[in-house]
């Protein structure tokens, strides 16, 4: 098969490394892509917004399947596009990626279909929502209706901070995305996230994991796209795992379907895992970043076949198998972020960290200028490590990290706490 990924971030260097392994796969072409995905196939200077350029690329390139790796193709219809040209694409149309493109959509979606997430409201008013905001008490949550990449979210203890965030976001902090926001109650538990794999009418689960959404060690400061992640999430027993099937992803699939927008693709759950169950803090219709660092890396099975079944419809036959090593993955990100950062420093020594046993480096924010990578973003590498145990992978990913020169960059200390002191107790 010629395989068309779309994408340049972490994320997608980690799947063009796993799509590049299958025996299904001939050529595969990335667009844009990164210095990490050139290792594994074609990176191709192509305008992804622009749909009709994408359907001539894979016209002229013989693309059989192309994989849509960002949420933002996703919520502007690149799929249902590829789908009326003939191109065979994963992920989910238009109308199903609003379980990520509008938080107000899915949280009217989980009342209508009984799917337990958080009280909320929504809101279009700044004075309005600080009113109900006051009344309602804090802690509280403020979201962005819309994308954000990954920070349109606000956890506020004081009203102070809460009404700030509501007139930052209804006054253009986030563009169109903040144009309405919902404002939800604050869960008490435990933060995990849940990957499904869905054909329209079956989901298989596709892995566990946990990540770090905080920028500084001992989950400090402001949110961000995510530092750092691991997998398995062990909180997430099997126990658990069986009833987010059943209360959340199952109820999900089957209330997409009766409404006429039967969902394909990946459907990943922010969840928290309270007192009373788990309850669902938001969906993405997309593997996630940094979490797809650490899943694919043990997964035995062969990734391309089974996306290839979610677009044909025939999950009910398919499991799939897993490595039991744990993965952990350290975000190094250039100073500054998640605020405005400066591109250009140079990086070196990622092939000494790669030279370690079980160790991969996905780019993220890279950039080739000769002979040398240097930064170009927020979240600039995903420093990879396998290993028996969590404390293992934890170890030998900062062994990995220290060999990686790049005084402009910094990275959490701490990723994977919570299951190093598990793996303690």
């Amino acid at each position: 098969m010629n395989i068309l990924l779309i994408g340049s971030g972490g994320r997608e260097h980690a799947l063009a490394w796993s799509i590049s392994a299958s025996p299904l796969c001939d050529r595969l072409y990335i667009a844009p892509g990164n210095p990490g995905t050139a290792q594994h196939g074609e990176n191709v200077a192509l305008d992804v917004a622009d749909h009709a350029a994408v359907i001539d690329f894979c016209r002229a390139k013989s693309i059989n399947f192309v994989m849509v790796g960002p949420e933002a193709p996703l919520v502007a219809g690149l799929v249902d596009d590829l789908t009326a040209a003939g191109i065979k694409a994963f992920g989910p149309t238009r109308a199903a990626a609003r379980l990520e493109g509008s938080k107000a959509f899915t949280k009217d979606f989980c009342a209508e279909f009984e799917i337990p997430t958080a009280a909320y409201r929504r809101f279009t008013d700044a004075e309005t929502a600080k009113t109900y905001i006051r009344n309602f008490g804090v802690p509280i949550v403020i979201k962005a209706d819309g994308l954000a990449a990954g920070k349109g979210v606000v956890v506020a203890t004081s009203f102070e901070e809460a009404a700030a965030a509501v007139d930052m976001m209804l006054g253009g902090g986030f563009g169109e995305a903040g144009a309405e926001v919902v404002v939800e109650a604050f869960l008490e538990g435990e933060e995990a996230s849940f990957f499904a794999l869905c054909d329209g009418k079956t989901a298989i689960p596709l892995g566990t994991a946990q990540d770090h959404k905080r920028v500084h060690d001992g989950d400090q400061g402001p949110n961000t796209g995510g530092m750092g992640a691991y997998s398995p999430a062990t909180v997430l027993t099997a126990d658990i795992q069986a009833r987010v099937m059943r209360e959340i992803i199952e109820p999900t699939l089957a209330g997409m379907r009766a409404r006429g927008t039967p969902y394909t693709g990946i459907l990943y759950a922010g969840l928290m895992l309270t007192e009373s169950g788990p309850q669902l803090i938001e969906y993405n219709a997309r593997f996630g970043d940094p979490e797809t660092q650490v899943l694919l890396p043990r997964l035995k099975s062969d990734l391309l076949t089974a996306l290839v079944a979610a677009c044909d419809g025939v999950l009910d036959n398919m499991s799939l198998q897993w490595r039991s090593d744990t993965a952990l993955t350290v975000v190094m990100a250039a100073k500054g972020y998640p605020g405005p950062v400066e591109k250009g420093s140079e990086i070196r020594g990622i092939e000494a960290a790669e030279a370690l046993d079980d160790v991969i480096v996905f780019h993220a924010g890279t950039k080739r200028e000769g002979d040398r990578i240097v930064s170009n973003g927020g979240r600039v590498l995903n420093v990879t490590a396998l290993g028996p145990t969590i404390t293992a992978a934890q170890k030998r990913a900062y062994e990995a990290v220290s060999r990686i020169d790049w005084p402009e960059g910094f990275c959490r200390h701490d990723i994977g706490w919570r299951e190093v002191e598990r793996e303690r107790s």
